[in-house]
Parts: structure tokens; C-alpha cells; sequence
């Protein structure tokens, strides 16, 4: 496994991380869940990311349950905070009252005495951005947080919180955790240059857009019975972005030779490709079987070859 730094800090994280999002605490067996974080943690992936909201709270527990049997200095751990945890009205968003009693609830829930990298989820455009700067670098100064990253935020937001720290003097922000992959590339235009600027590294979910980049969905044919498309709880992305059209799973097919080629799963072409930009520190996997982890981890250290990336760009035009 190689690592990388994660942004302009010192923290260095695996190139592929192991995440809890539609899975563990919800749609995957606790059991099955300890098993992908085992075999993770004994592959060298050292970066394991959820969030509050993940099955409310317990994706949180179940990823501290898991972690609790390694030393806590030897991984580091991401939670998020910003979306609803009840109906009450302060129970959402980025306030300081927000943020406190979310960073409070999940330490309990992931049972540490800090998280290394706290994200906020989404930007609040109902908070000023200083109140959560400011929560943000108060909670470092007390220990219960060392890094705070961000999660789905512009370019344009990224450049005025960068601005404000360093007016204030506040601890910067390392991190960016947005969707990329083969098939969505935006962040690329502005999101990737305004980080690259400020500091900031990606930690980048849905690098196998939903798994449709797996190669698994053929066109034509209905999704495997076994598979996250057919479950409501988990389809919601790949229905909405329309993933499994035919134009979009011809496209995938076409990728296939490329990964053959170079001795790859389409897997691992699809992570190693998200992992050719310098200003991506880590891929977020989702995994339901070890096997599933093992092969995403192979993909660090793999390198595309120009004319590879040449084919790819053709493929998917």
C-alpha cells in the first residue's frame, strides 16, 4: 500500500480507504463489516471514513467497534457532521451548537478519544462561515479533532473558508471529499485547481461510480440480483444519475480491453485512474466482502500509461 500526505499536511493516508456509507450499520452484517475492516487494516489501508448520519450513528459504532482492536495510533479515522440527526431544529446544519454536540455524540458512538479528521458534510448556507471555521479550529485546540476537511464544497467556497483561516489565523482545512470517477470528471475545472491552491487534498467517494464501473451491469441485461441497483435502499445515486443506460454501460464495456491490457481488474483501472491526479490523496471504497477490498487495494501504486489514458478518454466520448 502506498500513502500519500493528505493535502499540504503532515497526516499521510492510504491511496485506497475503506468507507462505511451504504453499509456497514445498515445493509451490511456487523460480522461482514469487522471482516472488509480486518482485511483492509492488514493490506496497510490505514484511512477508514463515515459519518454521523451513516444508518444514524450506527456506522459510527460499528467502524469503532471494528477499529478498537488495533492500536488508535495506527489509523486514522474520518466522521462527518452537517446532515439532520433528529427533527429537532438545531440538530442539522453547521452551527457551533451543531457541531459541538455532533463531535460529542460521535466520539462516543466510534468510542476514541479524538477523531483524526472531521468533515463538514455539505456547505450550510444558513450558518456564517466563520461560526464553523471557528467551532471547527476550537474543537482542534481542545484535542477532540486534529485535522477538519470539507465535503462537496465549489471552488469558490473552498477559496473564501482558505481566505478566512488565514485572516483569523485558524488552523487550515486539509481535506475535500468529493464524488469523482471515470465518469464524472467536474471537479477537474475548478474544484481540483482552487484545492491545489489552498492546500487541500480530495478524498474522492464514488471513484467506481456506484460500482457500475466494475463492469458488472451489461447493457441490455438486468442487474445482478445480488447487486446494489436492485436495492432501493442503496440505488438511490445510480438512479439518479441515470448509470445503468445502455450508452453509459457501453461506454463501461469498452473499458474492459484497456484493464486487460495492463493487467488490471476494471476495478483497479477505474481507482488507479481516479489516483493519477496528484491532488487526490485517497479513494474511498464501499465493501461488503473482503475479496472486494482486496482487489480495490491492488489498484495503489498502479500507474496508466499515456496511451492508456488516451484509450480511455476515446471509450468513454
Amino acid at each position: 500500500m502506498n500513502y500519500r500526505h493528505l493535502g499540504r499536511s503532515g497526516l499521510r493516508v492510504s491511496e485506497v480507504s475503506l468507507g462505511s456509507w451504504l453499509t456497514y450499520g445498515g445493509a451490511t452484517e456487523n460480522e461482514a463489516a469487522r471482516l472488509c475492516i480486518e482485511k483492509a487494516y492488514d493490506l496497510g489501508i490505514n484511512f477508514f471514513d463515515t459519518a454521523n448520519v451513516y444508518a444514524r450513528g450506527k456506522s459510527e459504532e460499528v467502524v469503532g467497534a471494528s477499529l478498537a482492536a488495533y492500536p488508535r495510533s495506527s489509523y486514522v479515522l474520518a466522521t462527518k457532521v452537517f446532515f439532520p440527526m433528529s427533527d429537532g431544529p438545531n440538530d442539522r446544519g453547521l452551527s457551533r451548537k451543531h457541531i459541538f454536540e455532533q463531535c460529542d455524540a460521535s466520539l462516543r458512538r466510534l468510542n476514541t478519544d479524538y477523531i483524526d479528521l472531521y468533515q463538514c458534510h455539505r456547505y450550510d448556507t444558513e450558518t456564517p462561515m466563520e461560526e464553523t471555521l471557528t467551532a471547527l479550529d476550537d474543537l482542534t485546540r481542545q484535542g477532540k479533532i486534529l485535522y477538519a476537511g470539507v465535503s462537496e464544497w465549489s471552488a469558490e467556497q473552498i477559496t473564501e473558508a482558505a481566505q478566512y483561516g488565514r485572516q483569523a489565523r485558524l488552523r487550515p482545512l486539509i481535506s475535500n471529499q468529493p464524488k469523482y470517477n471515470m465518469l464524472s470528471p467536474e471537479i477537474e475545472a475548478e474544484v481540483i485547481p482552487a484545492s491545489e491552491r489552498e492546500g487541500l487534498g480530495q478524498v474522492v467517494w464514488s471513484p467506481l461510480a456506484q460500482g457500475v464501473l466494475t463492469g458488472k451491469y451489461k447493457p441490455g441485461a438486468p442487474p445482478p440480483a445480488d447487486s446494489r441497483a436492485v436495492d432501493p435502499k442503496q440505488n438511490f445515486f445510480i438512479t439518479r444519475d441515470n448509470l445503468l443506460s445502455d450508452e453509459v454501460l457501453a461506454k463501461v464495456q469498452r473499458l474492459a480491453p484497456i484493464a486487460a491490457s495492463l493487467g488490471m481488474t476494471m476495478s483497479q483501472l477505474a481507482l488507479a485512474w481516479c489516483l493519477r491526479q496528484p491532488n487526490v490523496s485517497s479513494v474511498i471504497i464501499g465493501a461488503s466482502k473482503s475479496s472486494q477490498v482486496e482487489d480495490n487495494a491492488a489498484a495503489s501504486g498502479q500507474t496508466i500509461p499515456a496511451d492508456a489514458l488516451a484509450a480511455i478518454q476515446e471509450a468513454l466520448a
